[in-house]
């Protein structure tokens, strides 16, 4: 299967960065990230340098990119559409 729009494959992960306008929408960003995380026992790599954050996706159970990644990737994206 291919990357979820805006998503790109790394290194066997599902990657993206997100740019945001200050420090603080970064941080909020990742809290919701975290949030969705916790609540579907899945967590991805998070980044952060200053306003980009970088998300990596991946089920190393499985030994790569699952649907389970894709639809928390997508999940993850639509918190800044």
């Amino acid at each position: 299967m291919t990357a979820p729009e805006g998503w790109n494959e790394v290194d066997g992960a599902l990657e993206r960065e997100f740019s945001f306008d200050s420090f603080p929408e970064a941080i909020a960003f990742v809290n919701a990230v975290a949030r969705i995380s916790e609540r579907e026992n899945h967590h991805p790599w998070i980044g952060i340098d200053y306003r980009r954050v970088t998300l990596r996706w991946v089920t190393h159970s499985a030994g790569g990119i699952t649907d389970r990644d894709r639809e928390l990737a997508a999940m993850s994206a639509a918190l800044v559409s």
